[in-house]
């Protein structure tokens, strides 16, 4: 079984307020975990207006699959326009 966790920290221009950020991640989270299946979250920075920090996980037998399939959900957060990919990094887990 292989685990991949990728960390994305988000600029969210533009942005003034709390509900303006969370309306802008709802928005990328649904998105992200309809055309994925991954699970996605809020994990860091919760109280800055313009930064998020979200982790995207999936699980699967190949760890091929696995790596692309969370590449695809960064490229795909990137190719939205909403929000500025700041930083990312990626671990793959074997258990």
């Amino acid at each position: 079984m292989v685990v991949g966790i990728r960390r994305i920290t988000l600029l969210i221009q533009d942005n003034d307020s709390l509900k303006g950020k969370r309306q802008v991640l709802k928005s990328i989270m649904e998105k992200v975990r309809n055309r994925f299946n991954v699970s996605i979250a809020e994990v860091g920075d919760n109280d800055l207006w313009q930064r998020a920090e979200v982790g995207v996980c999936a699980i699967g037998n190949d760890r091929a699959h696995v790596n692309s399939v969370i590449d695809k959900a960064l490229d795909f957060i990137v190719g939205l326009h909403t929000a500025e990919v700041l930083d990312h990094g990626i671990e793959l887990i074997n258990l």
